[in-house]
């Protein structure tokens, strides 16, 4: 290998001449990336982290390689990974690809087991950067696993934290974890309050974004909207049915679209399985304001048996939902507050309407040991 250009010689290099550099350099770094990787997954089969006292292979990486955490596992994902994606190897060869994307393409491999397939995504790969790349591949992994899908979300969302701590002078300081689609939620509603108010707001981004978080726990301003783009197929938890697009999210599962479809707080974009719009924004099956507000009137609060969280805190919940033919009307309608309205959707959890207008919840069904098999 010629040895790399001097800082002088790099200056004097013409505009495609150090384009072309620049190319090549990228893809000597791949190259030794993919080389590294290699080392890695066996470095990760020896005992010699613990030898030298580190408590894992990839803290022995981090340390002695100099790199974060996060480089090293993708290091040895990939290399670990390298037999079940030949044709990405050997596009990364021809420069048709990166590292970038063999890292993404080896942690879907690693996710989704023996459902993976990398025909289905070679091309994808080709054609897509590496962050357009990971998008598809999220669609990809729900429509290989949707079940496993909702259930890494669902664990996400057991990882949401707030801290709130005080300054002596009294200021709070705020850090914090949010799921994608709790994430996705908190950023549309800050960033309808933080546009600037005319010509006259000279307050910087971050200033606007605090002035807005007291605005938004002061319940002030309207309504939040969120868009999520769903297929028909995904709204009805089709096998095989791709993941849905939120703004501000990776795409959410269809549990979390048949959740957040029941009440009026998003706005829905329908596509047919040509990705052709079939309906746009609110319709009729949404719960209307004077539906809401008798609901409201009749409920009070979350219905869940011992839950007094009041309506503005609650969703209307549709007992049989209208994607399954449900009516939008207040004999299907009961008032749950939101982690009880997830516990139906993402837990599993049963509902039902006694004669009298009773509430009946019903857990999830337990199954223990192997599922029994039916005839192949």
């Amino acid at each position: 290998m010629d040895a790399a250009p001097t800082t002088i010689e790099i200056e004097q290099l013409s505009d495609d001449l150090l384009a072309e550099t620049f190319i090549r350099a990228c893809r000597d770094r791949d190259q030794q990336s993919l080389f590294v990787a290699r080392i890695a997954a066996e470095m990760a089969k020896r005992d010699k982290y613990d030898e030298d006292g580190f408590v894992s292979p990839i803290d022995w990486m981090r340390f002695n390689g100099h790199m974060t955490a996060g480089a090293a596992a993708n290091g040895v994902a990939v290399g670990e990974s390298l037999h079940r994606m030949p044709e990405s190897v050997d596009a990364m060869a021809t420069g048709e690809i990166g590292y970038a994307h063999l890292t993404v393409m080896a942690r879907t491999a690693e996710d989704l087991g023996d459902r993976f397939d990398e025909t289905a995504l070679i091309n994808k790969a080709k054609e897509n950067s590496p962050g357009k790349f990971h998008y598809i591949c999220t669609h990809y992994r729900h429509a290989a696993d949707p079940k496993r899908y909702a259930d890494e979300q669902e664990e996400q969302v057991q990882q949401r934290r707030l801290k709130v701590s005080k300054w002596m002078d009294g200021s709070v300081l705020l850090s914090g974890q949010l799921d994608p689609e709790g994430g996705a939620v908190f950023i549309t509603a800050l960033q309808a309050r933080s546009r600037k108010s005319g010509a006259h707001d000279d307050r910087d981004l971050e200033r606007r974004q605090g002035d807005a978080l007291i605005e938004l726990a002061s319940s002030g301003g309207s309504q939040a909207q969120i868009q999520v783009t769903s297929s028909i197929e995904t709204l009805l938890g089709l096998a095989g049915a791709p993941a849905a697009d939120m703004e501000f999210s990776l795409p959410i599962s269809s549990k979390a679209v048949e959740r957040l479809a029941c009440d009026s707080s998003i706005s829905r974009v329908l596509l047919d399985s040509d990705s052709m719009v079939i309906d746009v924004g609110r319709s009729k099956r949404v719960v209307s304001e004077p539906t809401r507000r008798a609901l409201v009137a009749r409920d009070g609060s979350c219905r869940w048996p011992a839950c007094d969280r009041p309506a503005s805190w609650s969703a209307a919940h549709h007992v049989v939902h209208w994607i399954h033919g449900g009516a939008t009307d207040l004999d299907n309608l009961v008032l749950l507050c939101h982690r009880h309205h997830r516990m139906v959707h993402e837990g599993n959890w049963q509902i039902v309407r006694g004669d009298l207008g009773g509430i009946l919840v019903i857990p999830p069904t337990v199954t223990f040991g192997p599922p029994a098999r039916g005839p192949d």
